[in-house]
């Protein structure tokens, strides 16, 4: 269990190292998260922390939500999400501290939590990675369709799981044992190795690998 600090995606540029080696990253803004609220064992039955994210207009906040906020005297935030953490690690936080980038270090492995693109209904070939029929031998017209779906005797239906037609994207997605390759501290961004889910802007959360703690 590891905090998850929100960041939001701004897109994909290239770092080079001391050696020449060209490094294409994903920039993070990894702004400071508030802590709205702080749960412990003996009142709430597990230890964590709520961290927010993103300034909000009061107007364009609901009365609760405010007076949740005001509580732990933090403006109101545009996300708030909720990092399962052990009791010692709880400690170390009190409502309305800031939490930044500096939690994280240049050569660490993190895991990117986001939202994968919605790519809309899409066929077996893009989805599923299908290969495509042979044009040849007498196939047209359905060069991307999908082959035989099921016998038509036994068992006689549709096999549970089989590769279909449908809806892509747009689901919950964590790249796993990311390397950090520098933190920028100052202005609050994070540089990670390669592609992380989600379209620019949007929001994603990362923590200390799972992988790395084995």
């Amino acid at each position: 269990m590891a905090i998850e600090l929100m960041c939001r995606k701004i897109g994909m540029t290239q770092l080079f190292s001391e050696t020449g080696e060209c490094i294409p990253v994903t920039v993070l803004d990894a702004a400071p998260n508030r802590v709205v609220q702080k749960k412990t064992e003996k009142r709430d039955g597990y230890s964590a922390l709520q961290l927010g994210f993103g300034a909000r207009r009061p107007s364009r906040t609901s009365k609760a939500a405010r007076g949740h906020c005001e509580k732990a005297g933090v403006a109101p935030q545009r996300y708030l999400h909720e990092s399962r953490v052990g009791a010692d690690e709880a400690g170390r936080y009190e409502a309305g501290q800031e939490i930044n980038v500096g939690i994280f270090s240049q050569g660490e492995r993190i895991d990117v939590i986001g939202t994968s693109k919605g790519r809309g209904t899409a066929g077996v070939v893009k989805r599923h990675h299908f290969s495509i029929k042979r044009k040849t031998h007498g196939t047209h017209e359905f060069f991307r369709h999908g082959g035989s779906i099921g016998a038509g005797s036994y068992p006689g239906h549709v096999l549970k799981g089989l590769g279909m037609p449908g809806r892509m994207g747009a689901e919950r997605v964590t790249t796993l044992n990311v390397e950090v390759v520098r933190v920028d501290s100052e202005k609050g961004l994070l540089f990670v190795r390669g592609g992380v889910p989600g379209h620019n802007n949007a929001l994603v959360r990362i923590r200390s690998s799972v992988r790395a703690e084995r």
